[in-house]
């Protein structure tokens, strides 16, 4: 009776274990679709005129079909433009999620620590085409014009939550008596962020930021009622400024270009991939013990 009993818990173990594997590589399928119908479909313009040129007209993409030849031109003012508003986004969003992370860790059961709890969660579920139409009135009307000033604002706002919570579960996750040791040395309490907690949160810092930026990277909506985009490279942060993802929604609109959007979008998910993969690399080797 009991080797039988045995046997059934074994076997029931085994069944379930299977079980789990089959839904966790169904949970997989998609990303290998999506991997293979980009590459499948986006290989043949991923090539050097992708990265050094601008995007084409509607013109001269429709005489290049017509012609069988590949679209002339790339997505260098949508590669510039990433690269300018992420940039701002990067610059205004990081000093204000860490200090805001750091305030959560430290003072974790006040009033004052809880309402920014809930707010960041809370800004954490809004659509990010709300964020953006928000940003159109904070940002846009007052300089009368389209800016990636305007888009960078929206990401941000955008990549808050996730480093202000990033930063505080590992603030969090390390020993009080690090804190204590550094304090009864005669360190200030200044000194004991910047060169104390910080350091040693490093790795979970620069995952959640990293994480944030992989996020964002690929947003569109914001950045329709802020950046507006251009045909042109620009590094005015006051002007109109294209990026990867308001390029890939122009090329869907326009069928002479729509074979752009799968080289276009082959680029955005390689990128956000090795992000993501940095991420957890650096998470690994700089795990707080």
């Amino acid at each position: 009776m009991f080797t039988s009993s045995i046997k059934y818990r074994e076997l029931k173990s085994k069944f379930f274990f299977y079980i789990i594997c089959i839904f966790s590589f169904l949970a997989m399928v998609p990303l290998f679709l999506i991997l293979w119908e980009l590459l499948k479909k986006g290989y043949r313009q991923f090539n050097l005129s992708l990265f050094t040129e601008t995007a084409p007209t509607s013109m001269d993409a429709m005489l290049a079909k017509m012609s069988d030849d590949l679209i002339p031109g790339g997505i260098l003012n949508g590669i510039t433009g990433t690269l300018l508003i992420l940039g701002i986004a990067i610059v205004i969003s990081i000093p204000i999620g860490i200090f805001a992370g750091v305030y959560l860790a430290e003072k974790q059961n006040s009033f004052f620590a809880n309402l920014i709890r809930n707010l960041t969660d809370l800004l954490q579920g809004i659509p990010s085409i709300v964020v953006g139409i928000i940003v159109y009135i904070w940002v846009v009307r007052p300089m009368h014009s389209y800016s990636a000033l305007a888009g960078s604002v929206a990401l941000s706002i955008m990549m808050l939550p996730m480093i202000i919570r990033s930063t505080e579960e590992s603030i969090r996750m390390l020993p009080v008596t690090l804190k204590e040791a550094a304090l009864a040395l005669g360190g200030s309490y200044v000194n004991v962020v910047f060169k104390v907690l910080i350091p040693s949160a490093f790795g979970g810092l620069f995952t959640g930021i990293l994480l944030a930026i992989s996020r964002v990277m690929g947003e569109t909506a914001p950045l329709l009622v802020t950046a507006l985009g251009a045909s042109i490279v620009n590094w005015d942060f006051t002007k109109p400024t294209s990026s990867i993802p308001l390029l890939i929604w122009e090329f869907y609109n326009d069928p002479n270009l729509s074979d752009l959007v799968w080289s276009s979008s082959l680029l955005l998910l390689l990128i956000i991939l090795v992000i993501n993969l940095t991420a957890k690399s650096i998470s690994k080797k700089w795990k707080i013990q």
